[in-house]
């Protein structure tokens, strides 16, 4: 089955959607069993709110009643029934073993979630590393300040910080130049984390807590969003009485996270339900959730926080973080389009049709590919193999799809009628990319194309997913300080393997290797090593065929880290990581796509290098004071 992107309508921009066309989260069971049980249950939306019922319309799609993105005040919602969504994709998704990415990836990733409607933009805990503090710098000035999309959207540009002042004083550095800046603070107030972690009394933490609220508010920052981790196993009555600290210290929003993914549905409504009901002034604060998928329930237990009454949902683009991952923005989403009804009308600003190039880039640029069946945005989600399954396809899409995938910015048929081969030229691929939604020209386009050329010249027929995967081998790259020019490899029974590798320098400097070694593989991997001279140890190496036939594309992904010197600091345990680089590539032969990634992970880890070096040669404006 062929899948390309294309650009389609959505509910929050008042274009027409389908009742049938939309797709539960994968918790598909629990959530059922869990929404089935809503009329019954003591939940309640605020006095005087307004249910927002989508309206029918002509051919019976749906439209979300909401008009516009209410204007964006720190502690209020005008429209009771609007949910923000707050993505945290670049600061909890990058914990994710392997998932470093760039400056410039994530401030090409922060554009990308401000065209998709993101509320709120955790770019990241400044105070990890000067490279983090320079990224989410970026992303304030540039995406913080300055309309993606049509709409004149600007997201909130938030950085996380533990409660004490130096981490403090990092994340309004680097967040104060947003037109929205917001500081994230936190700290542990469950029993086992304060007695095992902290090794603080419950008045010591609550005083901390509120002092450095306190502290955040004296900078001048009037956003402040405060968690209390793992609130999901903290002693109710002590949880009411410190956030009504920190409110009285000036929190906004109350984030309240279910940090280990211990608490099922109905107890973690029930949670945002107490809190709503015992905190003292918890009406002047928006209430969050942020759930970890450790049991595989961060989406249904966000939906029960949003329908309990939080109206603020952290979540990240394929479901990416810490351990098994947080709540998936996709599937959080959709589950709420599509069974608004049951969910009382509840909105998000979020333009759907953009949901998949969001979760392609952060697969790519993360290295982090998804699983086939991932729901929403896995390779299968729309696939239909069994025959009777096809058959009811055949008859009415709306047997087997509760979503169409053109609303999330996925098509399955080419339009145009464009078959792409040998003869075809720039003007034909280009339009074929625009489907896809990539909107490339000039070196771009001359990049591809000659890629595009060289495979064309061995297969008779381009398919989607070979042109999707020369895409992302070209487009979804770190900056190039070296590329390859030549490989040439021998292998097999007769003798050892050896592989000669020709790498060009961003300078233009030339410079080529010999190798011997167990394979093809490793021995250009030696050959590389002994060009580029920086220590580099592979941790993950993983091949797979974009198609089937003998012929198929094939794309691979590394993992690799170098020295002990490439380290920053956990923002949960203060503890120092070591990190790992990622690099992907493609291409028919499966030892030069292997070569493609090496060299794109090392080229990411230099680059980190280098961008760690200038930091330290630019003096920074922060404060050194600690709590």
């Amino acid at each position: 089955m062929a899948f390309s992107l294309a650009i389609s309508s959505n509910c929050f921009s008042s274009t027409n959607i389908r009742r049938q066309d939309f797709v539960l989260p994968r918790s598909r069971l629990l959530l059922n069993s869990w929404l089935s049980s809503l009329s019954s249950r003591s939940f309640s939306f605020p006095t005087g709110s307004t249910v927002h019922k989508p309206r029918i319309l002509a051919g019976g799609s749906l439209r979300c009643s909401l008009p516009s993105r209410p204007d964006y005040v720190p502690n209020r919602i005008s429209d009771p029934n609007y949910v923000r969504i707050f993505d945290t994709t670049l600061r909890d998704g990058e914990q994710s073993p392997g998932a470093t990415m760039t400056s410039n990836e994530k401030l090409v990733v922060a554009r990308h979630l401000s065209r998709l409607g993101v509320d709120i933009i955790e770019a990241g805990f400044p105070a990890s590393s000067p490279d983090d503090l320079d990224a989410v710098r970026s992303i304030a000035i540039e995406v913080g300040n300055h309309p993606i999309g049509d709409d004149g959207h600007i997201p909130v540009i938030c950085g996380l910080a533990r409660c004490n002042k130096r981490d403090i004083d990092a994340a309004w550095e680097a967040v104060r130049h947003a037109k929205k800046p917001r500081v994230h603070t936190f700290i542990a107030t469950s029993e086992i984390h304060m007695k095992h972690k902290l090794r603080k009394t419950r008045e010591e933490v609550v005083s901390i807590a509120r002092d450095m609220v306190a502290y955040a508010k004296s900078l001048g920052c009037r956003d402040i969003e405060f968690s209390p981790e793992d609130a999901g196993r903290s002693d109710r009555e002590f949880l009411y009485h410190l956030l009504a600290e920190v409110i009285k210290a000036g929190a906004t929003t109350l984030n309240i996270p279910d940090t280990v993914g211990y608490t099922l549905p109905s107890e973690f409504g029930q949670l945002i339900s107490d809190i709503k009901a015992n905190t003292p002034g918890i009406e002047n604060v928006i209430i969050s959730t942020h759930c970890q998928n450790d049991l595989g329930l961060a989406t249904a237990n966000t939906l029960a926080g949003a329908y309990a009454g939080a109206r603020q949902l952290e979540v990240t683009v394929n479901g990416i973080g810490e351990r098994a991952g947080n709540a998936s923005l996709e599937e959080v989403v959709i589950a709420m389009k599509c069974r608004q009804e049951l969910l009382g009308g509840l909105c998000t600003g979020i333009n759907t049709k953009h949901i998949v190039m969001a979760s392609k880039m952060v697969a790519e640029y993360t290295g982090l590919h998804l699983q086939p069946h991932k729901a929403i945005v896995g390779a299968n989600a729309f696939a239909h193999e069994s025959g009777i399954h096809q058959d009811g396809m055949l008859k009415h899409k709306g047997t087997y799809e509760i979503i169409s995938p053109e609303d999330i910015g996925l098509a399955r048929a080419n339009e145009s009628g464009i078959v792409l081969g040998k003869l075809s030229g720039r003007h034909a691929l280009r339009c074929r990319l625009l489907e896809f939604g990539y909107d490339i020209d000039g070196k771009e386009l001359d990049d591809v194309f000659k890629r595009f050329k060289e495979v064309a010249e061995k297969k008779k027929r381009i398919s989607d997913e070979d042109l999707e995967a020369l895409i992302s081998d070209e487009i979804f790259q770190p900056p190039v300080i070296w590329s390859l020019e030549e490989l040439q490899a021998t292998c097999g029974t007769l003798g050892l393997s050896t592989a000669t590798v020709k790498l060009i320098a961003s300078d233009g400097e030339e410079r080529i290797a010999c190798s011997i070694g167990t394979g093809p593989v490793d021995a250009a991997y030696k050959a590389i090593d002994s060009i580029v001279e920086v220590p580099a140890v592979l941790k993950e190496y993983a091949l797979n065929a974009v198609t089937e036939g003998i012929d198929a594309i094939a794309t691979t992904r590394v993992v690799i880290s170098g020295d002990d010197s490439h380290t920053s600091t956990h923002a949960l345990t203060g503890q120092a990581m070591h990190r790992t680089f990622s690099g992907s590539g493609a291409a028919m032969d499966v030892v030069v796509s292997s070569v493609r990634a090496y060299i794109s992970a090392l080229n990411k880890m230099l680059g980190f290098v280098s961008a760690m070096k200038a930091s330290k040669e630019t003096p920074k404006n922060i404060s050194s004071s600690v709590e």
